[in-house]
């Protein structure tokens, strides 16, 4: 299986007919065979930010994709569309791998965070460690945490996308960054991490 994640910056008068664009690629790629997933995001900070989640049944699968018309106009369009080139992001699974297995109630308000972030590569097989034993531990022990996946970045040994869904805001402030080992990890990154944590976080909706 592989993921990725692509971030888009539109001019602000294309924002609206990008997005509409984005949406008409979703709904065809969702029929490719080996698409397993797709989410459309826009960002609570910047209404012209969008992400794109994809989940992949292998390479191949997303070789095919960046082949058919839909992903063609799609670019296309993004030549006029976007302020600056779209960020790719072609991502590795870790442990533990991604788990589906929690789905959002009716009345959940979701709270989706994107946290792409560059660090001390001399760190990574601690980071990797240590995000291990948080995310079991986030998804066995807090009913807020709907999904905790971690991935790392083909090409980029210095950086790690995180990618979660909350079922309300305060799950993470109030609850989550509180429990020991996100303690544990937040003084890790706080220590291994270039710059502020806070540049590296995305808050987004799904659209």
């Amino acid at each position: 299986m592989k993921s990725t994640i692509v971030k888009f910056t539109a001019k602000p008068e294309h924002a609206p007919s990008f997005a509409a664009t984005l949406k008409e690629a979703q709904a065809a790629t969702q029929k490719e065979a080996g698409n397993h997933e797709i989410k459309v995001f826009v960002s609570k900070a910047d209404s012209n930010v969008f992400f794109v989640y994809e989940r992949w049944a292998d390479k191949a699968a997303i070789e095919s994709h960046d082949k058919e018309p839909h992903t063609q106009k799609l670019m296309q369009i993004g030549q006029t569309a976007l302020a600056t080139a779209p960020d790719f992001y072609f991502l590795g699974d870790t442990n533990p791998l991604p788990d589906r297995s929690k789905s959002a109630n009716a009345d959940d308000e979701l709270f989706i965070i994107f946290f792409i972030f560059k660090f001390d590569p001399n760190y990574r097989k601690q980071i990797l460690a240590q995000f291990e034993d948080h995310i079991t531990n986030t998804r066995k022990e807090e009913e807020g945490n709907i999904l905790f996946d971690l991935y790392t970045v083909d090409g980029q040994e210095d950086t790690l996308a995180v990618y979660e869904h909350w079922r309300k805001e305060s799950d993470v402030w109030d609850i989550h960054f509180h429990q020991p080992y996100a303690m544990k990890t937040g003084k890790l990154l706080e220590d291994t991490v270039d710059g502020d944590l806070k540049q590296y976080m995305n808050f987004v909706t799904e659209i």
